[in-house]
């Protein structure tokens, strides 16, 4: 059994997953903290990937990233390279359909965090930045963990705008649920069944040993 698609999956969740969290966190604290024009707009562009089906959001990366895209186009001009069909274009899918997960449940987060204990770190002379440090992302870290594990969850699990952006290369972009996909479509159920139970296997693993960390039992 080919163990690609398993090692590509890990890797694009990965990767996906500490941009994710640094940028969703960003503009989860951004959200909860700032009131700014367009920002019910915004807002409403966050939530877009839960409801689009995922080859609409794939088409529109293909859109906007493709060789002749809006912004793909500029790209390819300037460095002859192309993010479409590459794995680089998974992780791209994946940021996107896992960010909305991030960023509500960081906003959450930050927003349950009593405003007056920032204040009071004010008051005491620490900046915005060293309150953050110091305060917010202390008192509201279980939350973003929580949106971290999620945005693991849905990039591990991501198939459709994946499929669109990346296509299905072996040995090149075919992650775990396309592997899957066309190893049912085959009619190769062993294959199927096996590379089931390994992204199963995988994923209750990572969310145990993520769910004691939250927890505090390490």
């Amino acid at each position: 059994m080919d163990l690609f698609p398993l090692y590509l999956t890990i890797k694009v969740s990965i990767i996906a997953t500490l941009f994710v969290a640094v940028v969703g966190t960003a503009i989860a604290y951004l959200m909860a903290r700032r009131d700014f024009p367009g920002k019910n707009f915004l807002d409403t562009l966050i939530l877009l990937p839960l409801v689009l089906p995922p080859t609409v959001t794939g088409y529109y990366l293909i859109v906007l990233f493709g060789k002749t895209g809006i912004i793909g186009k500029y790209i390819y001009s300037f460095t002859g390279w192309s993010i479409a069909f590459t794995w680089q274009a998974a992780v791209l899918a994946s940021v996107i359909v896992s960010m909305p997960f991030m960023i509500k449940i960081a906003r959450a987060a930050i927003e349950s965090v009593d405003i007056e204990l920032e204040k009071v770190a004010f008051t005491l002379g620490k900046s915005e930045w060293k309150t953050l440090q110091l305060v917010t992302l202390p008192l509201s870290k279980k939350g973003i963990l929580a949106g971290v594990v999620l945005s693991f969850a849905r990039a591990t699990g991501e198939f459709g705008a994946t499929l669109m952006i990346a296509g299905n290369i072996p040995g090149k972009t075919n992650t775990m649920p396309i592997a899957i996909y066309d190893a049912v479509s085959a009619g190769e159920f062993g294959t199927a069944n096996q590379l089931v139970l390994i992204l199963t296997f995988v994923c209750i693993l990572i969310l145990y040993l993520t769910n004691r960390l939250i927890q505090g039992r390490w």
